[in-house]
């Protein structure tokens, strides 16, 4: 068994493959496998692997099972002591996985782990989606350290320290193996868009903590499936953040939540409908249909989750990061003064 697998879900990403994978190749030590799990692409991403890259591992899946359910399934293949899920988009650094599978060997404590993950296009910055370790406010909205809203820091060495989070990002996500099978690994209702924040609340529930480790970095370009402006995008975030908050929140996170989030939710999709773009206000109203539409489903799952409840996060931020964000705490670091 290898001690570790490095598993890239490709879908028509031949263009991703060819740029990002060398770095995977040049800095992945040699004890750990890599796998490239094809989620049923129609380009040549196959061919491609097969002809440049004979070593590489390749699951092939029959069609598009979206993020969550592609790595379920491809990891159900995968036997190794440690996952780390890497998207197709991210150039990794020299010694970029040593210290997440070590966090992981000595800690037992710690569930998943998470590098610094900084913009591929500005270097000097922080990635949006994971930047230096995941939060959410009480309410459910994410952000991270070194990006509150639309707000992205340069990276100056502020969030080099490792810390637990709440969050590790889906673009390069280490984890152990056993807990992520224990716990059926990622929700495949979710498709897209949340499932690793639903994880590592479930691994939190069950005692584990989630960490962030900056002497790991990698560079993520983002956006290479759906763009930041898409309504089906919109859609899956904010429908499975009501899924989520609604499985995994205790009783009164989730009764302000059924309170407060609807009033938030509507005011963004009047914003959107102000600024002419109707498509992003009705993927709104749609996500709230289709969460209600799945509420017998969700009350059973989170009937499973909560039973068998150890613990409750410690990394939740108390308070709405959105009228701190108008307040003037657009930094990480002035939030959480």
């Amino acid at each position: 068994m290898a001690r570790a697998a490095v598993v890239i879900l490709n879908w028509n990403g031949h263009q991703h493959l060819e740029k990002f994978l060398p770095s995977v190749v040049r800095h992945t030590p040699q004890w750990a496998d890599i796998f490239v799990a094809d989620n049923g692409s129609t380009d040549n991403s196959v061919e491609f692997l097969t002809a440049h890259y004979p070593t590489i591992k390749i699951i092939r899946l029959d069609k598009n099972y979206g993020f969550a359910d592609g790595y379920n399934r491809a990891l159900e293949r995968v036997h190794s002591d440690y996952f780390t899920l890497l998207n197709s988009d991210v150039e990794v650094t020299d010694g970029w996985l040593e210290p997440l599978v070590a966090t992981l060997s000595d800690n037992p404590e710690v569930g998943a782990i998470a590098p610094k993950i900084l913009s591929y296009n500005e270097p000097t910055k922080f990635e949006y989606a994971g930047a230096a370790g995941g939060y959410i406010d009480v309410l459910g909205y994410p952000f991270c350290r070194g990006r509150i809203l639309s707000t992205v820091e340069c990276d100056q060495g502020q969030y080099n320290d490792k810390r637990d989070v709440f969050w590790a990002s889906g673009a390069a996500f280490c984890c152990r193996a056993d807990l992520f099978k224990s716990l059926g690994g990622f929700d495949g209702d979710y498709f897209a868009h949340m499932e690793e924040i639903d994880l590592c609340w479930r691994m939190q529930l069950m005692g584990y903590k989630i960490q962030v480790e900056p002497r790991s970095v990698v560079f993520h370009l983002g956006g290479g499936t759906l763009a930041n402006d898409s309504p089906r995008k919109l859609f899956l975030n904010y429908r499975n953040n009501l899924m989520m908050l609604f499985k995994c929140a205790p009783t009164w996170q989730r009764c302000l939540v059924a309170v407060a989030r609807p009033v938030a939710d509507m005011l963004a999709a009047a914003v959107y409908l102000i600024k002419g773009q109707a498509q992003l206000a009705k993927a709104v109203w749609q996500a709230y249909k289709e969460f209600f539409a799945r509420h017998k489903e969700l009350g059973l799952k989170r009937k499973a989750i909560r039973s068998q409840a150890k613990a409750e996060s410690h990394s939740i931020y108390y308070g709405s990061i959105i009228l701190r964000y108008a307040l003037g705490g657009k930094h990480f670091n002035s939030l959480m003064k």
